[in-house]
């Protein structure tokens, strides 16, 4: 009985997205990006828990923001989060195809991704959960590069087959998160291309770099891999343009290995790069970013235990470039209070 009741309970949602994918077909796009963006706003007036946390993240990254702006910002992303899993993720894998891709896609500053893409090259693509991160591995895809995407399997095996293989039915090779090191390696290999969403909080044990301000758990893995096999990464992010499904894709930056090589800590360096990189898409359209996403919620040892940050912290930090001394002292001062 448990075995059929737990297959049940994953059946239900299933059939109801279904009927609610079959229901968006009979309206307009722009209708039900408007219905979408309606729930977000309701969200925002039911889910007081969320809209706090969201608040907060917000205030961490834009501390001089006045709360207006911060609440219009959180309003706007709860909306956007609506309008991407509700309307954009079930409509584009249909309507972002080689007769239509015109009309939902443009292009800002990718000469140099594009150039990589042509090149023919294996490299690793980096963004985070701003814009509409599947937009990304659809639009090369479909273009004709041949793109590979980690992604974290769905706790409903239903859901899980039917969103996958919307994903592949446009050329895209989705690898699955847990025990994909093999794949991904083969990937690489073959002279193909893994894509990433990389502003994942990596837990306690994962390295510690900025973002926004505040130390951000993030993986290893992504440099490690940049190192090993000598490839760039590219940091990139979809933009939604006005009210439409419409997104323009830009190239934020374009990290070689051999400047990661160069730094006193590479794998320091990569990680605290791409980071500041998706900190850069983020401040491109603020209002798109998940902001109730627990970007900061592993915190640094020294955080936990209530201690200065440590001396070898400081110097790695202060390698870096792009890193003020008083921007130093702004991160060394932060505590671990992050809402749940």
């Amino acid at each position: 009985m448990h075995a059929a009741a737990t297959a049940l309970a994953h059946f239900l949602p299933y059939a109801a997205l279904r009927a609610a994918a079959s229901t968006l077909h009979l309206f307009s796009t722009e209708g039900n990006l408007r219905f979408a963006a309606g729930l977000g706003s309701l969200l925002a007036r039911v889910g007081p828990a969320r809209v706090r946390r969201a608040e907060q993240h917000v205030r961490l990254a834009f501390p001089d923001l006045p709360d207006g702006e911060v609440r219009r910002i959180v309003h706007a992303s709860l909306q956007h989060m609506f309008q991407l899993f509700l309307v954009d993720s079930l409509a584009a894998p249909q309507q972002l195809n080689e007769h239509g891709w015109a009309r939902h896609l443009e292009f800002g500053k990718v000469d140099d991704t594009m150039r990589l893409l042509l090149e023919d090259r294996p490299a690793i693509f980096v963004t985070g959960h701003s814009g509409n991160w599947e937009f990304l591995g659809l639009s090369l895809s479909l273009l004709g590069f041949r793109m590979s995407a980690l992604a974290r399997p769905l706790d409903n095996p239903y859901l899980d087959h039917w969103l996958l293989d919307m994903r592949r039915r446009r050329g895209l090779e989705i690898l699955v998160k847990w025990g994909a090191t093999t794949e991904v390696q083969r990937v690489i290999e073959s002279g193909g291309r893994v894509a990433f969403i990389a502003d994942q909080n990596a837990g306690e044990d994962g390295i510690f770099v900025p973002f926004f301000g505040r130390m951000a758990s993030s993986y290893k893995s992504i440099a490690l891999l940049s190192l090993r096999y000598k490839l760039p990464i590219v940091v990139g992010t979809a933009i939604r343009q006005g009210e439409r499904m419409r997104y323009r894709i830009e190239t934020v930056d374009r990290i070689e290995p051999h400047e990661c090589e160069a730094a006193a800590d590479p794998i320091f360096y990569c990680t605290a790069r791409f980071n500041r990189a998706m900190e850069a898409s983020v401040r491109l359209a603020p209002e798109q970013y998940l902001w109730i996403h627990r970007r900061w919620k592993s915190r640094p040892s020294w955080e936990r235990a209530g201690k200065p940050m440590p001396d070898r912290v400081r110097r790695k930090l202060l390698e870096l470039p792009w890193m003020r001394p008083d921007e130093v002292d702004r991160i060394a001062s932060c505590t671990a209070e992050i809402a749940a």
